[in-house]
């Protein structure tokens, strides 16, 4: 994957927006080489769209499902870095219900989650980088060879030879064009019209709602996924959580419902493919605004010499978690040509 003795004979200094899947693996393996990495994330821990959401007697994955992994080198990566103990394969039934409502199964393929939850992947990894948490970047400014970067109150957070930029697409444009960089930020425009948002809803019951899959895709125009949280490994919950995802077009539509007026929709439609009556006993709700991106250029990643900045995430290569992994790696072998 990269050559871990590999020394460049300049130590650069370089910011990393974001602490998702992308920023964190472009942190480690340019630490690595032997750079100095600063990684500035605005929330208060790492994760991106790794992301779970604490309910009563635990925790709930709110974001990406699970991973596949089909680069030979995204599982040792996170074996090494992360730990065995970071994650886990899930072995769940996962189906797909067409419109005609008939059931098929998903293709046969190792999915793997975090463990106890999807967060614990990214805050083992964060371990290994300095991570300036709860720290959103402004603004980037040029000065000779440098970039001096200042939080969104104007406060200064150093100067850095280059920087890369792991947000979603409208943060990261933003990020550009109030550096006074609108040719840069351009770029962005068309990936920006392609990310889609979606609702998230994790739900609590007593009893099973439903025992024929731990995961499934409907064909129904408000719910795109459910998923059993509780059948993932790690996870001890009383009861079990389950979690809906809205199909990213009515979210769209209904981006500025009420989230308990949203959740009461996506329930409704819980119901519809389940025949489950039972209300839940806990509801707890997400609304992700940067949640995928369908279709468009995926050239792996960005990078513009010129100005020494660099543009990595999973929406530049295929959209899957893997995909994040994936465009952090391609970015750091285009700026470390030797790597």
């Amino acid at each position: 994957m990269f050559n871990e003795s590999f020394q460049t004979p300049l130590i650069r200094r370089i910011a990393i927006v974001g602490s998702g899947l992308s920023g964190l693996t472009a942190g480690i393996i340019l630490q690595e080489q032997g750079h100095d990495v600063s990684v500035f994330e605005k929330s208060r821990g790492p994760g991106g769209r790794l992301a779970a959401k604490r309910v009563s007697g635990g925790s709930a994955d709110i974001g990406a499902q699970y991973f596949t992994a089909r680069n030979p080198d995204f599982l040792p990566f996170l074996r090494k870095y992360a730990g065995e103990e970071s994650f886990e394969t899930w072995q769940g039934r996962f189906g797909f219900r067409d419109s005609s409502g008939e059931w098929s199964s998903f293709p046969e393929e190792p999915r793997y989650v975090g463990t106890p939850r999807m967060t614990a992947i990214t805050r083992a990894l964060s371990a290994h980088v300095n991570v300036v948490a709860e720290t959103r970047v402004g603004k980037m400014t040029r000065n000779d060879s440098e970039w001096a970067l200042e939080d969104v109150n104007g406060n200064p957070l150093g100067h850095f030879d280059q920087v890369i930029i792991t947000a979603p697409p409208a943060q990261s444009r933003d990020l550009l064009a109030d550096s006074g960089l609108a040719e840069l930020a351009s770029h962005l425009d068309d990936p920006v019209e392609r990310v889609l948002p979606c609702w998230a809803v994790a739900i609590h019951f007593e009893q099973t709602p439903w025992s024929h899959h731990e995961g499934m895709r409907t064909d129904h125009p408000v719910l795109y996924w459910v998923a059993n949280n509780s059948s993932k490994p790690g996870r001890e919950d009383s009861g079990q959580w389950w979690v809906l995802h809205g199909d990213p077009e009515w979210t769209k539509q209904n981006v500025d419902t009420p989230a308990e007026q949203a959740a009461a929709r996506l329930i409704d439609a819980f119901r519809e493919v389940t025949g489950f009556d039972d209300e839940p006993d806990e509801v707890v709700t997400h609304r992700w605004l940067y949640a995928r991106s369908e279709g468009g250029d995926q050239p792996g990643h960005l990078w513009f010499s010129e100005d020494g900045i660099g543009i990595a995430g999973d929406w530049l290569s295929g959209g899957r978690v893997e995909g994040a992994f994936n465009s952090a790696c391609s970015l750091i072998r285009t700026m470390v040509p030797d790597s």
